[in-house]
């Protein structure tokens, strides 16, 4: 359904833990805030109404790797969805990308299943992955 790509459905937030850095060799946790889609709309005459519901997230890290879940993490202490960067860089730019099952009805009439789904790509964040060194002191 064109109207469906159309209208756009929402793209995610990345959220990342610790912050905006992280080290290298260490576990970064990545989640989102899920949300629902529905909005009603005058097609040709006719009263659409659309829900789009996430069912895959694509977590894009920023150094050529890429993973899919159908869970959208959660905060810590909860390591749900992780990464481990193995090479320090200035800044990488992860993202979320959310794939969404869509359903319709016309004019009030019962609801259809989209015959395929439809993928939102979500904005960047700057991420530092910086190298840390351990040090023996002297008591």
């Amino acid at each position: 359904m064109q109207a469906a790509r159309e209208i756009g459905l929402p793209s995610l937030e990345l959220i990342v833990e610790p912050g905006d850095s992280t080290l290298v060799n260490a576990d970064t946790n990545f989640y989102t805030d899920p949300e629902n889609f529905a909005r009603s709309i005058d097609l040709l005459g006719f009263d659409v109404d659309l829900r789009a519901t996430p069912v895959r997230y694509t977590w894009v890290h920023g150094d050529g790797t890429r993973r899919a879940t159908t869970q959208p993490g959660r905060p810590y202490p909860h390591l749900d969805v992780t990464h481990r960067y193995r090479e320090p860089a200035d800044i990488v730019r992860p993202r979320v990308n959310v794939t969404y099952r869509v359903r319709y009805r016309v004019d009030g009439g019962a609801w259809a299943a989209l015959g395929q789904t439809l993928t939102a790509s979500g904005p960047t964040t700057e991420l530092a992955v910086n190298e840390a060194a351990p040090v023996l002191t002297a008591p």
